[in-house]
């Protein structure tokens, strides 16, 4: 990777520098291999750290590189599309849906939980909710992995109203409490689902979970289902945005997991 000079390009200093930087990765360095501190490759294109730090947030959200904890910034393998979503309607824990089971809790729901519970479903759901503000919220935690790595991580709530039949004898906690809980809400008609998509910033227990730095561009997908009752549970899903991309079709946007190619 030699050095280049950035004071006269016409456009913005790190987007030309993205550009420089992402032609250097596919001729200059392999897959995995390590780039250099990002004082060393600030004194060789001759931009401020800040700058070069705006081209490698935008390379890490496009995919082409990864940062993680304790390794620094490495070169991203190719990936090739995988799709996550389906164009039928299912609820969540059916099978071959890609998540696995972690953990559930059961406790009263925060304000920002009621509120996507309470929230309209136009012609999707009729009638009132099926929950109420002082009923507990089973919250189950789940994790989408692929080729060994978590990519996405899961909070579903479900009110215990969509639940009725949940023995706390039969699965008292973790994994399979999770799974019980979500086999219940299988035993009921799932009337519909809406699914909103924005992009966020990885708070320090997503980062974790994830094993990306604090504040990483994630994607936020909340999948709402319902029943004739109203709305049965609420889906907050973080994904990596350097793994997963929207695409869209006939269907609305669909949210697209990257793997490693084989």
């Amino acid at each position: 990777m030699g050095t280049t000079q950035l004071e006269s390009v016409p456009e913005p200093k790190y987007w030309h520098l993205k550009t420089v930087l992402s032609e250097a990765l596919d001729h200059d360095f392999a897959v995995g291999e390590i780039l250099p501190n990002e004082r060393e490759l600030a004194a060789r294109f001759g931009v401020a750290r800040a700058t070069l730090r705006q081209a490698l947030e935008q390379l890490e959200l496009e995919g082409r590189l990864q940062r993680r904890r304790g390794v620094g910034t490495t070169v991203a393998p190719p990936r090739v599309g995988v799709a996550v979503g389906s164009a039928r309607h299912s609820w969540p824990g059916e099978s071959a849906d890609g998540w696995e089971a972690v953990d559930a809790a059961e406790a009263l729901p925060t304000a920002a939980v009621l509120k996507l519970l309470a929230a309209g479903s136009g012609s999707a759901a009729s009638g009132s909710a099926v929950f109420a503000a002082d009923q507990p919220v089973h919250t189950v935690r789940r994790t989408r992995v692929t080729e060994g790595q978590v990519v996405a991580a899961e909070l579903l709530y479900v009110p215990t109203a969509s639940v009725p039949g949940l023995s706390a004898i039969d699965a008292p906690a973790g994994p399979a409490r999770a799974r019980a809980v979500l086999r219940e809400l299988q035993r009921l008609a799932l009337d519909g689902q809406d699914r909103s998509v924005e992009l966020g910033s990885a708070r320090a227990d997503d980062a974790k979970e994830l094993d990306r730095l604090p504040g990483a561009p994630v994607l936020l997908v909340t999948t709402r289902y319902f029943t004739a009752g109203g709305t049965a549970a609420v889906s907050v899903a973080t994904y990596r945005a350097d793994t997963c991309r929207l695409t869209f079709g006939d269907e609305g946007v669909e949210i697209t997991e990257t793997r490693v190619a084989s």
